[in-house]
């Protein structure tokens, strides 16, 4: 998974992604740590390739507003990522 930091959000810490798999992992600034699978590979492609986009702006779109994403694993807090 690639670790997609430094970014504006007011909602989100850090989103892991898979480009390959087509899923997502959100650490929300909260604590709150979901798991996203069957996010659009384009979406994903265009958060990794686009330095300026809001974490916050591409969660909502592209995870939890989609129809076609599933959130599987909810956390209270952040899983050890390495």
């Amino acid at each position: 998974m690639t670790r997609i930091q430094s970014r504006t959000s007011d909602a989100c810490t850090c989103v892991y992604v898979s480009l390959l798999k087509g899923t997502a992992l959100v650490v929300f600034k909260n604590g709150g740590t979901y798991h996203y699978s069957n996010v659009s590979r384009r979406a994903i492609l265009n958060l990794m390739v686009n330095p300026s986009m809001s974490l916050g702006f591409w969660v909502n779109t592209n995870c939890v507003q989609s129809d076609r994403t599933k959130c599987g694993q909810r956390w209270n807090a952040a899983p050890c990522v390495g």
